[in-house]
């Protein structure tokens, strides 16, 4: 199974877009991983539109209508990985012990928040943080990430968009 994990799109803001190679890996995806800050409700119907399934939760900049719509926490079963979802993790430091025990049954937490992309892995537990395909701010690249499901085992990819 391939995922295609985004966060923190922050649309619609003036001119900005996701990328075409953004979009390419999301639709050649099985599903798609939003950890939140859509913005408004049309960008999750724009990437329902793309075709794979999209599993999502909200941030903190959502509109009201993305909060009715979404969770703020999840857990996806992707081809046999338990992968929980969150926005906002929380401060860097304890983060990955912290996330851990907050899913004690994931073998992976995707979140954002940060725009700063992250791959933490100890002990057949990861945290990871796409960053964002829209807005890097402190980081040097937009960002997103895939995730290949195979026998349940994960395994993340970050993806540089420029």
């Amino acid at each position: 199974m391939r995922l295609a994990i985004v966060s923190d799109t922050h649309l619609p803001r003036g001119s900005r877009a996701i990328p075409p190679r953004c979009l390419e890996l999301m639709r050649g995806a099985d599903a798609i991983l939003h950890a939140g800050d859509f913005a408004e409700l049309e960008v999750l119907q724009s990437l329902r539109a793309l075709g794979p399934r999209v599993h999502a939760v909200t941030g903190n900049v959502d509109s009201p209508a993305l909060h009715v719509e979404l969770p703020a926490t999840r857990v996806v079963n992707a081809g046999g990985a338990r992968v929980a979802m969150v926005h906002d993790a929380g401060r860097a430091e304890g983060r990955f012990e912290r996330l851990r025990r907050r899913f004690p049954h994931a073998q992976a937490v995707v979140f954002g928040h940060s725009h700063i992309p992250l791959l933490e892995q100890r002990d057949g537990f990861a945290i990871f943080n796409p960053g964002s395909p829209t807005e890097r701010r402190r980081a040097p690249h937009h960002t997103m990430g895939t995730a290949t499901v195979d026998a349940g085992a994960i395994r993340f990819e970050l993806i540089e968009l420029d």
